[in-house]
């Protein structure tokens, strides 16, 4: 065990205070608007709730726990503790999480990171490989890879007990997950979160999750999943847009018994401070490569369902998920147009160097609901109907009944009378699991 307490109480003081202080008020101008994200952050004119605190920054809380044990973090770039967070004229600072418990000496023992990787550069659905951090020399284990589960030799030395896990030695004591999610089904670091919680459970972990807020947390919905459609882009009988954040959905995960065989994981999860689900919140550090900004993130749960057809969504461009367009469709009634270019997080764009035709979203109001109608005006004028969608569409659906209403005629009203039922179900259910107003 490499901890001292008496070489780093200074830093363990100087990582408490930040808890301590976080409830700063951001600077703001006349309207009452954050100021001044850097180039490489989220560039917004959405007012934070300048009181949250979120779950990293709580360290009085749960870096107790963490002294003398070994740890395993499930993390990537959005894993940080805020320095100030005070948004300041060129910067919010803040260090990752994990190099903050390096520094304190906390014996990190892997870091594992989910889809687009560790410092979150990968493009969506690229493996990721094993490493070492260059940074602070941890390993990475991949979990969007063949590997999307923690294996149990990862987490336990089992050798010499092959027969019982349970008597097990331990190379992991506790793990902490602490990942930026967006609120969506189909967005993975849910279904990471699924199987790390399955992996905990199995081998007898504890897990800490260092919860976030959810900036789609606002509403609720979309179409119920199927199971006979469960994917890694959709695992459990939720709508598209749940609006829980990661601590309350892992809440869910537990209490609905949706992990293999029914078990239960140890599950702890550090709350967010000041925080409900009617609060704006801009990520100040992008959660994904294609997701660059507000707008992106906000019009996310309604673009993706463009995955599944063809029709781009922005990616190869710098405006991915604020932008839609296909070569396909009726230029005339389509007046933008954009050609998809290979770009950090998209190496190989739908339809590169292809003019895509289509609408510029970047101005629209900000959603409170998902909005079908941008996908049936796309296939209602699409060249070839027959070609429109394609497998992958089913799977971020959650059921084939929606493309077959797009087929059908049926209008987005019409449409959405269909999801009520399951809705009502669904927001009954989710009551139980809620820490957030």
């Amino acid at each position: 065990m490499r901890f001292n307490i008496f070489k780093n109480t200074v830093l363990l003081f100087v990582l408490v205070m930040i808890s301590c202080a976080s409830k700063g008020k951001s600077s703001t101008n006349e309207k009452g608007e954050i100021l001044d994200h850097t180039s490489a952050n989220i560039s917004t004119s959405v007012q934070n709730d300048s009181t949250i605190v979120v779950g990293a920054n709580q360290t009085d809380v749960y870096l107790p726990l963490l002294i003398g044990k070994r740890i395993g973090i499930v993390a990537n770039q959005s894993s940080v503790v805020f320095i100030d967070e005070k948004l300041k004229t060129k910067n919010r600072s803040y260090t990752h999480l994990v190099d903050s418990l390096v520094s304190l000496k906390i014996d990190v023992n892997n870091v594992f990171a989910p889809e687009h990787g560790f410092r979150g550069k990968a493009d969506a659905g690229e493996r990721i490989k094993d490493g070492v951090d260059t940074k602070t020399g941890v390993p990475i284990i991949s979990l969007y890879s063949a590997n999307k589960k923690p294996k149990l030799q990862q987490l336990k030395e089992t050798e010499k007990y092959e027969s019982d896990i349970s008597k097990g030695v331990s190379k992991i004591d506790i793990m902490l997950f602490d990942l930026q999610d967006v609120g969506v089904r189909f967005y993975t670091y849910i279904s990471t979160l699924h199987y790390v919680m399955e992996a905990c459970a199995e081998a007898n972990i504890p897990l800490i999750i260092l919860d976030r807020p959810n900036p789609n947390g606002h509403y609720i919905d979309g179409p119920i999943l199927e199971m006979e459609h469960k994917s890694f882009v959709g695992m459990h009988p939720i709508p598209v847009a749940h609006g829980m954040t990661i601590g309350e959905y892992a809440q869910m995960i537990n209490g609905e018994k949706w992990l293999a065989n029914g078990i239960q994981c140890d599950l702890k999860v550090i709350p967010i401070k000041n925080y409900n689900h009617n609060l704006s919140y801009s990520l100040p550090i992008k959660p994904s490569p294609n997701l660059p900004n507000d707008k992106a993130i906000n019009l996310y749960p309604s673009l993706c369902f463009f995955e599944g057809t063809n029709v781009s969504a922005g990616r190869g461009t710098e405006m991915q998920f604020q932008i839609f367009g296909s070569p396909f469709l009726n230029k005339d009634s389509f007046g933008f147009k954009f050609k998809p270019q290979p770009n950090e997080g998209s190496k190989y764009p739908k339809h590169q160097n292809k003019i895509c035709f289509g609408k510029d979203l970047t101005k629209v109001d900000t959603i409170n609901a998902l909005n079908l109608k941008w996908l049936i005006e796309s296939y209602n004028t699409t060249k070839n109907k027959s070609e429109f969608f394609n497998a992958f569409f089913t799977k971020l659906a959650g059921s084939k009944i929606l493309q077959q209403q797009i087929e059908a005629g049926l209008s987005e009203e019409a449409i959405k009378v269909t999801w009520k039922d399951g809705l009502e179900r669904f927001k009954e259910t989710r009551k139980t699991y809620l820490i957030y107003p």
